[in-house]
């Protein structure tokens, strides 16, 4: 049975315009938010393997797929200032929530603010409690920790991880999108062609990489001191059941992170590793289907 899911919209009191993907029936509630450079649209697979009693939502964030960039975004909490007002919109008072990568930094934000709205949560290979800086590169491309990019327009001019990605965006170069994908996202499978060259149609809709990115690098809701400054603290904030799914084989998020995770939300958190990559969805959609629906209905 193929799954009914459709394109919804909504517009909140900001003046942005919310796309989101809903899928028919269900009563139990789960938001989907979704990483850097894709959309609600990369979270198609995982909508359409749930079991059916769950009522599935997947927003697309500002600046991303269907949803506007009116103002600029400079923090992973104004992504979770729109996805309170959508979910106050749409009639959510309480969900499990779902974050994918720079996605998990928002969910935690919102969780760390909405305690009573996040029945469980779910980070899947999710950025740090601590940031994901960019540091400057010596002339071998390689980073130097000691000297992370501060300003937006820093990172903007960054020769490894922002300038290619802003390139082939400008210039709508889907191959060499594929290509990044294919080095550090998807490790033992991909998407069949139909899907993946509709997932890289959906990367050329972003209008807010450097921001992002500017974003993660700024992101700290631990009680630690990094290279970019002072945490906030709210992660002590997140006390429901917290599922931490690490890849073992993902090149973007390196285990540290989840460690960090576990370590500055405490007991509630709880981390499992999974034998994938970056993208689980597509390395192991069986696995993952079943480890999220275990952990929800404990």
């Amino acid at each position: 049975m193929v799954a009914d899911i459709s394109l919804q919209y909504v517009q909140l009191a900001n003046g942005e315009r919310i796309g989101y993907r809903e899928r028919a029936g269900g009563t139990r509630p789960l938001v989907l938010v979704h990483g850097n450079m894709t959309s609600s649209v990369h979270w198609d697979v995982f909508m359409e393997a749930l079991p059916p009693k769950y009522k599935v939502y997947a927003v697309d964030m500002r600046g991303f797929g269907e949803s506007s960039y009116h103002t600029p975004i400079d923090s992973l909490h104004d992504f979770a200032l729109d996805l309170d007002d959508w979910a106050r919109i749409v009639g959510l008072s309480s969900f499990v929530l779902m974050g994918w990568s720079t996605g998990g930094g928002v969910a935690m934000d919102f969780a760390a603010d909405h305690p009573d709205k996040v029945e469980k949560l779910v980070l899947l290979a999710s950025v740090g409690t601590r940031g994901y800086p960019i540091f400057k590169k010596d002339e071998h491309g390689q980073p130097d920790i000691t000297q992370p990019l501060r300003t937006k327009e820093e990172i903007a001019l960054d020769l490894v991880q922002v300038l290619p990605i802003l390139r082939a965006y400008e210039t709508r170069d889907k191959d060499t999108l594929r290509q990044i994908w294919e080095m550090l996202i998807y490790h033992d499978n991909k998407p069949d062609e139909t899907r993946y060259d509709r997932y890289l149609e959906d990367m050329l809709t972003q209008r807010n990489l450097v921001d992002v990115d500017y974003a993660l690098a700024m992101f700290n809701i631990s009680s630690e001191t990094t290279v970019m400054g002072e945490g906030n603290g709210k992660a002590s904030k997140i006390t429901m059941p917290v599922l931490v799914l690490s890849g073992k084989k993902d090149r973007v998020v390196p285990e540290q992170m989840a460690l960090d995770i576990q370590k500055d939300i405490g007991e509630n958190a709880r981390l499992r590793y999974l034998d994938t990559g970056h993208s689980a969805l597509i390395d192991d959609l069986p696995g993952l289907v079943r480890v999220v629906t275990e952990f929800i209905e404990e």
